[in-house]
């Protein structure tokens, strides 16, 4: 089984939404097979607290848009690790020391890897 495309639709617009509020280094897995609650992980690493609530403030409003609404919010108190639970997606911005600690390439890395279209050159 695979990712839907909502979950694709939804992680590319929250990866766009992200890079343009300087989220860095955006990685989205395939855990369809792995997990029956969500499709897909993205990952995003921000710099320093308030740039972790810049993140999530940008991905919430771009998929509210889409009709979207987080079901779980979780750490958004600390603004070091926000996770954003949308079902068919689970959104994690790591401030850049939480991204390093828990590594989540590690474990979710026999994962496909799912291709982002972004633009780089902010």
């Amino acid at each position: 089984m695979a990712a839907t495309e909502r979950a694709l639709e939804l992680t590319q617009a929250a990866a766009e939404a992200a890079v343009a509020k300087l989220a860095s280094d955006p990685v989205a897995f395939d855990v369809s097979d792995q997990l029956a609650i969500t499709d897909v992980f993205l990952v995003l690493t921000a710099q320093n607290e308030r740039q972790v609530e810049t993140v999530v403030d940008a991905i919430e409003e771009r998929l509210r848009e889409l009709g979207e609404r987080p079901t779980r919010r979780e750490g958004q108190r600390e603004n070091r690790w926000v996770l954003l639970d949308y079902l068919d997606i689970v959104v994690h911005v790591q401030h850049v020391e939480e991204r390093v600690l828990y590594s989540l390439e590690r474990i979710w890395g026999d994962c496909p890897q799912l291709p982002l279209a972004l633009d780089e050159r902010r």
